[in-house]
């Protein structure tokens, strides 16, 4: 995986750990256990009665071993989006 993250390098992601947390922000760096480093970084957390929160988190590490997903965001499409207007459930965290 961590030869597919040099094209997302000073690039907005998002990730979805294990444990069912999103996190977006910049990707600034990675090693070759796919630690990232990410910048500008925040939560967003799911809610079925309300819009999504948005925590921020500022600078990043997320381990390697709790990665589940990582992918580009469309900064022109992101932008655009009503997140008060947004309702899902939460993700569950993933089971082996």
């Amino acid at each position: 995986m961590a030869n597919a993250l040099e094209d997302y390098v000073n690039k907005t992601v998002s990730v979805i750990t294990a444990d069912g947390r999103m996190i977006v922000g910049t990707l600034k760096g990675f090693d070759q256990t796919t630690n990232l480093i990410l910048d500008e970084s925040h939560e967003r957390v799911f809610s079925s009665g309300q819009g999504v929160e948005q925590v921020v988190l500022g600078l990043y590490i997320i381990r390697g071993d709790n990665i589940a997903v990582v992918g580009e965001i469309d900064d022109d499409i992101d932008t655009r989006l009503d997140m008060v207007n947004i309702k899902a459930e939460p993700l569950n965290p993933v089971v082996h």
